[in-house]
């Protein structure tokens, strides 16, 4: 069985599980106790940080390369186009962009507005990441005026990367989602992968309801 460690971007890897059918089990990760308290979690990843899932021998971190290892490993799956679709380039764009554009700077503009000392709330760095985030934002809301999905008309993992950043998002930063993103996210919320993930996953469901 497919071991998930730790929520947070662990809720990627839940959902994509959840919509698959795959069987696995989610052990908590609780990284305000501090990581170096769980010495079973640091064995599986020595970097600390979450997620990570051990499937048999196979040790996995960061949540969107879990993605595409899971997709790989048990796959063919409608969830990941193939290839030589149409819809791949799309969806090999935003299910990195969820992360690497979106999420990514998130973190640190959470970081920034609930740990950081009030004079370093507003410096370079944070307006960069902002900016970071708002262009790659622009690129999801230009393609949901094409498309209902990133890669096109149907739901595909690159979903679950971008709309768990947009959650983020709106969560830890107070990021004003517009009327597009929002009714994006509402559409993802509806389906049953994504509503048996949150009934997984309690930190995240009393993080996004509080």
């Amino acid at each position: 069985m497919i071991t998930v460690f730790g929520e947070g971007r662990g809720f990627r890897v839940v959902w994509l599980l959840e919509e698959t059918g795959l069987p696995y089990r989610l052990r908590d990760v609780d990284m305000l106790a501090g990581v170096e308290n769980d010495p079973e979690f640091l064995a599986i990843n020595p970097a600390g940080f979450i997620p990570a899932i051990q499937d048999g021998e196979v040790i996995m971190v960061e949540s969107i390369a879990i993605l595409e290892y899971l997709l790989g490993r048990y796959g063919p799956s409608p969830l990941a186009p193939d290839p030589r679709d149409a819809a791949f380039p799309a969806y090999q764009q935003f299910l990195h962009l969820g992360e690497a554009g979106l999420a990514a700077s998130a973190f640190f503009l959470t970081g920034a507005k609930h740990f950081a000392p009030e004079t370093d709330r507003d410096n370079w760095t944070v307006r960069q990441a902002m900016h970071v985030f708002t262009s790659r934002l622009g690129l999801v809301t230009r393609r949901l005026a094409e498309t209902p999905y990133m890669a096109g008309e149907a739901f595909t993992a690159a979903d679950i990367s971008v709309g768990y950043a947009l959650e983020m998002a709106r969560k830890n930063i107070d990021f004003p989602l517009g009327e597009a993103e929002m009714a994006y996210v509402k559409r993802l919320r509806q389906r049953d992968g994504y509503r048996r993930a949150l009934d997984a996953c309690p930190g995240t469901r009393s993080w996004w309801s509080s």
